[in-house]
């Protein structure tokens, strides 16, 4: 079975990292991301620490100091979810899951560094996508029941978050 990096609701989860306060002035494009990364948040359900503009006070906050989201509270939650196949990045790679990096919603504290993680993240084998894309392949048809609610979040653009550099490189 080829790997194409189709998303579905059906086994998918988000996860948030390191969307502190204290984060804001130190990562590149950090309100845009958060903005894209609300967009997500007004669709499927997730996990992850908050700043105020994402909305998420209903969420599961874990606390970590590991650089990784493969934290025991977290793989617990997967496991209670039916673990989950598709989810994010390196450890999860390992474990054979599909993984999909929505690229416009994940930053780094300078341009350079993200751009070197995206294209490190895409050549170990997962997918990139953007905000609209996951929202729009989570509904697949517009005779979803859920289509009118995306399509709301879809109304404005997502805010831009200065890829067009990193694809332009490829």
């Amino acid at each position: 079975v080829a790997r194409i990096g189709r998303l579905s609701t059906k086994g998918s989860v988000l996860l948030l990292c390191d969307m502190q306060e204290k984060f804001r002035p130190n990562i590149f494009q950090f309100t845009n991301m958060v903005s894209n990364a609300a967009r997500l948040l007004q669709s499927p359900k997730g996990l992850g620490p908050t700043v105020p503009e994402l909305g998420a006070w209903d969420l599961t906050a874990h606390a970590k100091t590991k650089f990784t989201m493969m934290i025991e509270p977290v793989e617990k939650e997967l496991k209670a979810l039916g673990d989950p196949k598709i989810c994010t990045t390196f450890d999860l790679l390992e474990k054979g899951m599909e993984v999909h990096i929505v690229a416009d919603a994940v930053s780094s504290r300078s341009q350079t560094d993200r751009l070197f993680a995206l294209s490190r993240l895409r050549q170990s084998g997962a997918f990139l996508t953007t905000t609209e894309a996951v929202l729009l392949q989570h509904v697949q048809d517009a005779k979803h029941p859920n289509f009118r609610e995306i399509q709301k979040l879809l109304v404005q653009p997502s805010p831009d978050t200065a890829l067009l550099a990193f694809f332009s490189s490829l």
